[in-house]
């Protein structure tokens, strides 16, 4: 989360892949990294056009997206993201062409200062303080105080605790939200991440859904039951690297499920055990399923009993 927004001269995507293109009809994409600089140039064979790109959205284990300014200081976002699967550019998500009316639609879309105000919300620290987007001051990524909230009491009661030489934890000087009941911690994570509402207001369908997770996984049969380990942070730590084998959420499971068919159900494990196996179970229970506009797969994370060939559940 770390690098979930950088200034695009610090992109190591950016300086990895030193020139990037994607064409589209008669219009050439390319980007073009040197010196600390990368250019976004489009043409259409009659007309070019070039801007320096100034900021890159997402780490790019799936995905990196640009935005830039043009002269009347406005964001623009990019037409065209690079996605690692393809090791190349194509459209940016959702804002595919069929055709452009001309070349100032083929590179770009303008962002709204709201939608621009959003993104660096998500993305950034500290971008907005009460008054406009303060790109000078932000933080870069998404950083300690972007969830637990402004720092300094926290800091100096540790620090008072220190000196005093007493086992103060200051955990009441800062937001914790592993404190929040089950509903709200998911809604917490879904408001960078997708919540129900973002999900339906926006009208997105089918696998595309699968990007926002916390929508996703209020849609599992057992959710919604007082189990407050059904939360995002129940299966991940925000603070490590996001853990993508299958088995090592094995523990995870079998901690709500009985691991056995003829072992009796209790509070503590109100699941019913797995009568195929007791390993990789969310390879079974919370399938991968491919996003065409990411051009990759996304862990499901409505938990259900997956069966091949049937049609994704809405």
């Amino acid at each position: 989360m770390a690098n979930a927004a950088l200034w695009a001269a610090q992109s190591g995507i950016l300086h990895k892949h030193a020139k990037l293109d994607f064409v589209f009809g008669d219009y050439h994409y390319e980007l073009k990294t040197a010196d600390g600089q990368t250019s976004y140039t489009v043409t259409d064979g009659h007309r070019t056009l070039t801007y320096p790109l100034l900021w890159a959205f997402g780490i790019g284990r799936v995905g990196q997206s640009y935005l830039f300014k043009k002269e009347d200081g406005n964001f623009y976002e990019a037409r065209v993201t690079f996605f690692a699967p393809l090791d190349n550019l194509e459209f940016t998500p959702g804002r595919a062409l069929i055709s452009a009316k001309d070349l100032d639609e083929a590179m770009y879309r303008p962002v709204a200062a709201s939608e621009v105000a959003n993104c660096f919300a998500c993305h950034t620290t500290a971008s907005n303080t009460g008054g406009p987007l303060d790109e000078k001051n932000l933080i870069a990524g998404v950083s300690c105080e972007a969830c637990h909230a402004a720092g300094a009491k926290h800091v100096a009661a540790m620090q008072a605790a220190k000196l005093a030489g007493i086992t103060e934890s200051g955990s009441h000087t800062i937001f914790n939200p592993a404190q929040l009941k089950p509903a709200d911690s998911v809604d917490f994570c879904g408001a960078c991440h997708g919540t129900f509402w973002d999900v339906k207001l926006a009208g997105i369908k089918g696998p595309s859904t699968s990007r926002s997770p916390p929508f996703r996984l209020e849609q599992s049969k057992c959710w919604g039951k007082g189990d407050a380990r059904l939360t995002c942070m129940g299966c991940h730590d925000p603070h490590k690297q996001l853990v993508t084998d299958d088995a090592e959420y094995d523990h995870i499971c079998l901690s709500c499920h009985v691991n056995v068919p003829q072992a009796k159900r209790t509070a503590e494990h109100p699941g019913a055990a797995c009568p195929v196996k007791r390993e990789n179970c969310a390879s079974c229970h919370m399938p991968k399923v491919y996003v065409p506009e990411m051009h990759d797969n996304f862990t499901d994370h409505r938990i259900r009993v997956a069966r091949a060939g049937e049609a994704y559940p809405e």
